[in-house]
């Protein structure tokens, strides 16, 4: 699954890379997590054929996306992932697979590695990132939910699929990454079912992320700063596992 991922490239880095109109002004985040704002990028349909605008757009919505036909989300589980080997298939997530896919810029997840119960150990946090930095797209899904009061609201979900080699031994899950080549073709929903885009839901490559061990600052929502991705030693069984304010010493799995 993905339940914490950062976007801390700026505004001008997002909407590049997006090649997408917004608001500029965008904070650093070093520690998005479920019910907060996210970013999420859309097709622009009011861009006309032979525009110079920018054919996308970035909003913000909720992240734990809820369908429309939800009478009361207090009764409904947070969904901030989506199976992307079923989601097309299941009530939650057919009619947005369908009509409205979007991509959410991100700069890298974390992910947290789970030692046998033997050991004693606690879950081990990673800081999973691409290689090569830079804004990354997750394959997402957005809703706008209205409630009963008549406000709206939209609200998005992160597709995820099995982990590749490399970061299998960290977790069996990783999010879909979409490559800028196949943005247009993931967004068009118009021109495109799922079926024409199940082939873009797989693992990137195995050399595409690399991992670090990082503290369990992280585990806390209230903590947000560029900390929660310095690389610490990792514990073995027989020692005691790092504090927050551990070492600075740090291990790639690749």
């Amino acid at each position: 699954m993905c339940g914490r991922y950062a976007l801390t490239a700026t505004s001008e880095e997002i909407l590049e890379v997006m090649q997408a109109l917004g608001e500029e002004g965008f904070p650093a985040r070093y520690n998005i997590a479920p019910t907060q704002p996210i970013l999420i990028v859309m097709q622009n349909e009011h861009v006309k054929p032979g525009s110079n605008l920018p054919p996308r757009r970035v909003v913000l919505a909720r992240w734990g996306l809820i369908p429309g036909w939800v009478k009361d989300i207090k009764d409904f589980p947070l969904m901030i992932n989506a199976r992307s080997e079923t989601a097309a298939e299941k009530a939650s997530f057919r009619a947005a697979m369908r009509h409205r896919r979007v991509l959410i810029p991100a700069s890298g997840f974390y992910e947290w590695r789970r030692p046998p119960k033997e050991t004693g150990l606690p879950s081990q946090p990673f800081w999973i990132r691409p290689k090569n930095g830079g804004v990354i797209a997750f394959a997402g899904l957005m809703e706008t939910y209205a409630s009963a009061d008549g406000s709206e609201v939209d609200t998005a979900a992160i597709l995820t699929t099995a982990a590749n080699h490399a970061l299998r031994p960290i977790h069996d899950r990783m999010p879909v990454v979409i490559a800028p080549e196949d943005f247009e073709r993931w967004l068009d929903c118009k021109n495109g079912e799922p079926r024409h885009v199940a082939d873009l839901m797989r693992p990137v490559q195995d050399d595409f992320f690399e991992a670090f061990p990082v503290s369990d600052l992280v585990n806390k929502v209230s903590n947000m700063g560029k900390d929660l991705q310095k690389p610490v030693a990792v514990a073995q069984p027989q020692e005691k596992p790092p504090k927050a304010s551990g070492s600075s010493g740090q291990m790639s799995l690749f």
